[in-house]
């Protein structure tokens, strides 16, 4: 009863402290905004304006956002698949590791936005480009994090469920998993959170919709109230995909919240 009673209070503190923080955000941005053009620093009156506008004009901007959505969450779960079993192969076969991981790291090392360009050329305007260069901003953390998780699994647990006769499957399941997914959700957190910059990169590369291609076109037209407008529904998508992971966690790992308790 007591760990509810804290519990709540804490829900009810950090809602305060949101909602001071937003407060306190606006009023410096009116301030701000009162001595510069809009072209250059709108008021959060004008870019709301601007909100309403494409609201009018027939769910303009939820098409806009779910294309980004659907390239950045595709672009995750392409990068996750792929990351997930090559980081078991790194972890449990050194060899392997020293061959691919220079190599991994490598094309980690090319900025993406030098390499989205080169994507769109081999891949087309459509989503299939911004999906691979939101896999591919995903992959690195989801990879680095899960070999660094297997390799902290206790070779002594693992040892003692030799001993007992426990398969490896069995060892996986019941020892790897679990010991790996601290560490894993981390960079399931940071590899999501980075797939939203991977697709407006792409969408900045050449695309005809989403929210990066908003921003590419009202940085045209200097329409700087509609950058604000997909830059802050860019904003709330990371936001939503680091609360999806935060509750894929506590669903997954119930011992977490009691062991901070």
């Amino acid at each position: 009863m007591k760990h509810k009673i804290l519990g709540r209070r804490g829900g009810y503190e950090r809602l305060l402290t949101l909602f001071l923080l937003g407060l306190i955000t606006l009023l410096l941005w009116s301030a701000l905004a009162s001595f510069y053009p809009s072209y250059i620093l709108p008021s959060p009156l004008e870019v709301w304006a601007r909100f309403q506008e494409l609201i009018a004009k027939r769910g303009l901007l939820a098409q806009h956002f779910l294309v980004t959505l659907f390239e950045a969450f595709a672009g995750f779960l392409l990068g996750t698949a792929a990351a997930l079993p090559l980081s078991y192969l790194l972890a449990r076969h050194p060899r392997l590791d020293q061959l691919i991981t220079p190599l991994v790291v490598a094309i980690q090392a090319i900025p993406i936005v030098a390499l989205a360009p080169l994507l769109v050329i081999w891949f087309g305007f459509g989503l299939t480009s911004k999906v691979l260069i939101a896999a591919l901003v995903a992959f690195f953390p989801v990879l680095t994090n899960g070999v660094v998780g297997l390799r902290e699994t206790d070779p002594r647990l693992k040892e003692l469920l030799v001993i007992m006769g426990a398969r490896k499957r069995e060892i996986f399941f019941k020892l790897e998993v679990p010991s790996v997914l601290p560490v894993l959700f981390g960079g399931l957190r940071i590899g999501l959170t980075l797939s939203v910059i991977g697709a407006v990169v792409g969408e900045f590369s050449g695309a005809g919709k989403g929210l990066g291609y908003l921003v590419y076109f009202a940085r045209g037209v200097f329409d700087t109230p509609l950058i604000f407008v997909a830059l802050i529904f860019l904003a709330a998508m990371g936001v939503g995909f680091y609360l999806f992971i935060s509750f894929l966690e506590k669903v997954l790992m119930p011992w977490k919240d009691g062991e901070e308790r």
